[in-house]
């Protein structure tokens, strides 16, 4: 029982490391000739400004960074959600590209969302 209130304490410590981490749910590439146009629909238990998903990118396999998409406000009522970004170019012979998401407490989550590119 006397460690009671330190297994408490460690518990409540842990609770922001248990939130549920941004994810991507779809995403869909176009091309537009030049360049490529994005729709990424991302879900995430978004607070308000505290805590919130706060961008997305683009990756090659190498983890290389093609495009980036800032977020600029909370999405607390709009979940999930699809943000676009548009005319982005990609290197020559690119067939598959990678999204990843961020929050604005846990940073960078999820890299493994696989976008296949086909003109």
């Amino acid at each position: 029982m006397k460690h009671l209130p330190i297994l408490f304490a460690a518990l409540i410590a842990a609770a922001p490391a248990l939130a549920e981490a941004p994810k991507v749910i779809n995403a869909v590439a176009h091309s537009t000739g030049m360049g490529w146009d994005f729709d990424v629909t991302i879900e995430h238990p978004d607070t308000g400004w505290d805590h919130y998903a706060d961008g997305w990118e683009i990756i090659d396999a190498q983890g290389k960074v093609l495009g980036t998409r800032i977020l600029h406000h909370p999405h607390v009522k709009e979940q999930p959600f699809t943000r676009s970004l548009r005319h982005v170019m990609l290197p020559d012979g690119t067939r598959e590209v990678f999204i990843r998401v961020k929050c604005s407490e846990h940073g960078w989550k999820d890299s493994g969302y696989k976008v296949t590119l086909t003109r």
